[in-house]
């Protein structure tokens, strides 16, 4: 039961990918005024299976100096990753079970640099070892402030476990306690999943989409399916340390639950359709110069205010 449960936690998370494609179409169109994907089907709700038939139907090709073995790998190591942090969603019946959830989560997400620094450097191109550089330094330095933000509720609920930090905050909700926290942590979330404005890592304008500008059909549609995978994972951790998570005094928490989820979706949606990219030093000087000493305050007052009260 545990492994079927997660192959369907899989497949709900591949048609999770593909229709949040959709809604993110639909949501830019409405942004620009236009009516976006309108003819497959009804009001273009077919478009995404539309587009996974021709991605993966077109030709595999791949440049004549490129690593040819890892670089059809390394697009299924993206996508690995991205379902290996899925089978800590919290479910009745999951795969395996990890204590430490969040470090776990910490740990793998860390690994998804490689993945992007491979998939640059088996494509043997300059544009995709531009793309990668500058998304492997952006990744890393985002990390480090992740952390130190994930630690808020860790020390709060004393506990790396998830689904004790989710019955611990499911009766508050931190956003309303750390607001500034909870804003520090979506702007990290962007940068991590490499989302508009801090796109660098494929900036059309002067990468020619960057480190996966080699990839076509198949390789291209796994790339991005990794990449949805972690947005929509990104705002479910959002949802379930800021939002109370599941809410236990709610009927039907695991409802409530997706529509938070779905809430800070749009807006990665909403963020992409109102500002345009930055530059790339004004990145790294948001997380080196504000980011980090403001998360380090953060950790520092928490630390004092429970020891202060003897609950540590």
């Amino acid at each position: 039961m545990p492994l079927i449960s997660w192959a369907l936690t899989m497949l709900l998370v591949l048609a999770a990918v593909a229709f949040f494609t959709l809604f993110e179409r639909k949501g830019l169109s409405y942004f620009q005024l236009r009516k976006g994907p309108n003819k497959v089907s009804l009001i273009g709700v077919l478009q995404p299976i539309a587009d996974a038939v021709k991605l993966m139907s077109n030709q595999y090709s791949y440049p004549s100096p490129a690593n040819k073995y890892f670089f059809f790998l390394t697009p299924a190591l993206s996508l690995g990753l991205a379902f290996l942090l899925w089978a800590l969603f919290p479910l009745q019946s999951k795969f395996f079970f990890v204590s430490s959830g969040l470090v776990f989560i910490i740990c793998v997400s860390s690994l998804s640099v490689y993945g992007t620094l491979l998939l640059a450097w088996t494509s043997n191109s300059k544009y995709s070892i531009l793309g990668g550089l500058r998304s492997v330094a952006q990744t890393i330095s985002y990390e480090i402030t992740m952390v130190l933000v994930v630690l808020t509720p860790t020390i709060l609920t004393l506990s790396f476990n998830l689904e004790k930090i989710n019955s611990a905050l499911s009766t508050i909700w931190m956003a309303l306690l750390f607001l500034p926290a909870a804003y520090t942590w979506f702007m990290i979330a962007v940068a991590e999943t490499n989302r508009a404005p801090f796109d660098f890592a494929e900036g059309e304008s002067e990468l020619v989409s960057g480190f996966n500008v080699e990839y076509s059909g198949g390789g291209f549609a796994v790339i991005f399916l990794a990449e949805y995978a972690n947005i929509i994972l990104m705002s479910m951790i959002m949802a379930l340390f800021f939002l109370g998570g599941t809410s236990a005094w709610l009927l039907d928490s695991d409802l409530i639950l997706i529509f938070k989820t779905v809430l800070f979706c749009f807006l990665f949606i909403w963020l992409r359709a109102s500002y345009p990219r930055l530059r790339y030093d004004y990145l790294m000087m948001i997380t080196w110069k504000m980011i980090l000493p403001f998360s380090l305050a953060l950790l520092m007052t928490i630390m004092t205010l429970l020891f202060l009260t003897h609950s540590i």
